[in-house]
């Protein structure tokens, strides 16, 4: 039986201003790769001072965004008042909960901007949490060195070391930066997947280019990390189907469709220093 389950292409996707991004998750043929049930790779793209990103006010529930980045800043807002410039290196982990409403904004400068963003489908008996945020520094990330990759955990647990970023389920999220090869086998979880940012890996002798996230059986998997290569691996515990629509993730159709009314009405709160523009509900299924 092969290591390599499936391989996902990236799909290209304009969000708005000639920003695109290469939505990998979710793809027709496997929606989730453990409660993770996003994934969008951001850039690299050049901004102008003049036109910095600009992602307007809007609502999630259910779900935790999770904001890493390579290159450049986001400036994040939420509605309960948080205000962070998020930079290379931190862990942006923002549980909705019960509904939050955050805006993303480039700062006034020239970058590059290059990164992931995920969301984390939260746990039935967790939907309706309270909405938190959390930024973790980079400095406050463990780290490991294997072989010739820098290893530094993100979230949850791999490689023997935890990250102090709170989650609500069994997962794990790892950024790998080879300078040179690396041989490294993958975290004991159900389910499991790698994405390489740049460069490539090898399973079973097969290359898997930059691009593409492969989905990996269950089982002892050992990858072969070229050097030059920026990939991460992610992964944990199923937790059952969820549905989705626009920002909303949920474990049942009438919470996506009071989330819709809600957005709708106005009854989301505000982003304190953000709460004149906003994103309208679309009129089609997001996915």
């Amino acid at each position: 039986m092969s290591e390599v389950e499936l391989v996902i292409d990236g799909r290209g996707r304009d969000l708005g201003d000639g920003f695109r991004v290469e939505r990998v998750l979710p793809a027709p043929l496997h929606r989730m790769v453990g409660p993770f049930t996003f994934l969008d790779h951001m850039g690299p793209a050049d901004i102008a001072a003049d036109h910095p990103l600009t992602v307007r006010p809007h609502p999630h529930i259910c779900l935790a965004t999770v904001t890493y980045l390579f290159d450049g800043e986001i400036v994040h807002r939420d509605s309960l008042g948080s205000h962070v410039t998020i930079a290379p290196g931190a862990i942006n982990w923002m549980t909705a909960g019960r509904g939050i409403v955050h805006s993303e904004r480039g700062p006034a400068k020239a970058q590059k901007l290059h990164g992931l963003q995920l969301w984390c489908a939260l746990p039935v008996e967790h939907e309706e949490t309270e909405p938190t945020f959390q930024h973790v520094p980079a400095a406050e990330l463990p780290e490991l060195t294997i072989d010739g990759a820098t290893v530094r955990v993100l979230a949850g647990e791999a490689f023997g070391k935890t990250a102090p970023t709170r989650t609500l389920s069994r997962l794990f999220y790892v950024d790998i930066d080879a300078t040179g090869a690396a041989t490294i086998e993958l975290p004991d979880y159900p389910e499991r997947a790698a994405y390489a940012v740049t460069g490539c890996f090898q399973v079973e002798s097969e290359t898997y280019e930059h691009g593409h996230m492969t989905v990996f059986a269950p089982g002892p998997v050992r990858i072969e990390v070229q050097p030059g290569t920026r990939m991460v691996l992610l992964g944990g515990d199923p937790i059952g189907k969820r549905l989705m629509y626009w920002n909303f993730v949920a474990s049942t159709q009438e919470r996506i469709d009071r989330a819709k009314a809600d957005w709708k009405a106005g009854r989301f709160p505000k982003v304190p220093g953000d709460e004149v523009d906003f994103i309208p509900l679309p009129d089609d299924h997001f996915g």
